[in-house]
């Protein structure tokens, strides 16, 4: 049996280990193929599996990966997912057609797999948890100075967002990002002031916790708000931050619509679904900074933390 180098987690330690294993088999199904792997993307999903934390986690020892741009024996270059089986952190994969579409031309490799996982959290939120979002919507992104916070303001206006206002406590990271308007979050969250924010149609939320509830009554609906939270980064220094409390009068007094997003409330078929439309507007966006890495020197580099991180054979 022929083999390949990869990625393995043997324990549920988080502690990749670079190794020879057993190549996969040309797939006799004809829905299937087998792609060289190009880039893939070690994201805060892959770790979070990889350590055993995550509510997605497989049983190792495996492969891990949830996603990755590879190339066909024709030449033909692919964006795949790999979310349910893993894998992608090795030099060849078999990946169904529908988990497997067409890289734009232009769009480089290493770009598509360090963009397109912290892009989907936004773009699904917008697409698939969201309703008739009126033309020239307006939207307020919590935690916009988060890696998927930035991306949605870019892809918020490529939906059509002509106001795009971002939260964060950064204020000069927040300055440093194309909003409209900024508000800091407060380390005394009550004391964090949204009354210039005015109506917004839609918000999207990766912080979570006291920040939420806060927002949410200081919220003014003129008409609907689509609230969709996607993250709780609150939760990372106040773990109780994962439940918070909604009083019924808020509910009463504010035309509200909330809903989570995530793997669950949508499916990978509906991912797929957009995935192309993703990938070109991906085409337009600028200046995200992406640190390349061999696979070979996963074990260095895995544990290394700021900026998004995209192995390569």
């Amino acid at each position: 049996m022929s083999t390949m180098r990869a990625v393995q987690i043997r324990d549920g330690t988080n502690s990749p280990n670079y190794a020879s294993v057993s190549k996969p088999p040309h797939s006799e199904s004809s829905d299937e193929i087998q792609l060289k792997v190009l880039a893939t993307g070690l994201h805060q999903v892959v770790r979070s599996r990889a350590s055993g934390i995550r509510y997605t986690n497989t049983s190792v020892p495996t492969i891990p990966g949830v996603d990755g741009v590879g190339e066909a024996a024709d030449g033909q270059r692919y964006f795949f997912i790999c979310f349910k089986q893993g894998g992608s952190f090795a030099e060849y994969i078999n990946v169904a057609s529908r988990h497997r579409f067409p890289l734009p031309s232009g769009l480089d490799p290493v770009k598509a797999a360090g963009l397109v996982n912290p892009a989907l959290s936004s773009w699904m939120a917008m697409k698939a948890r969201c309703e008739n979002i009126p033309y020239d919507f307006s939207v307020l992104i919590m935690g916009a100075t988060s890696a998927s916070g930035r991306l949605a303001i870019p892809l918020a206006r490529a939906m059509g967002a002509k106001r795009v206002v971002g939260c964060a406590r950064n204020e000069e990271a927040l300055k440093s990002l194309r909003l409209d308007d900024y508000i800091v979050l407060q380390d005394a969250v009550e004391s964090t002031s949204f009354s210039e924010l005015g109506h917004v149609d839609v918000i999207l939320d990766y912080v979570y916790g006291p920040p939420a509830i806060h927002l949410l009554k200081s919220l003014r609906t003129e008409r609907r708000t689509q609230y969709v939270v996607i993250g709780s980064l609150a939760a990372y220094s106040d773990p109780s931050a994962l439940e918070i409390s909604i009083p019924g009068s808020v509910l009463r007094g504010k035309n509200l619509v909330l809903r989570g997003s995530g793997l669950g409330a949508w499916d990978l078929e509906a991912v797929g679904e957009e995935m192309g439309a993703l990938l070109n507007v991906l085409l337009s966006i600028k200046d995200e900074k992406i640190s390349v890495k061999k696979l070979e020197d996963v074990e260095m580099a895995w544990n290394e933390a700021g900026e998004r991180m995209v192995f390569v054979p």
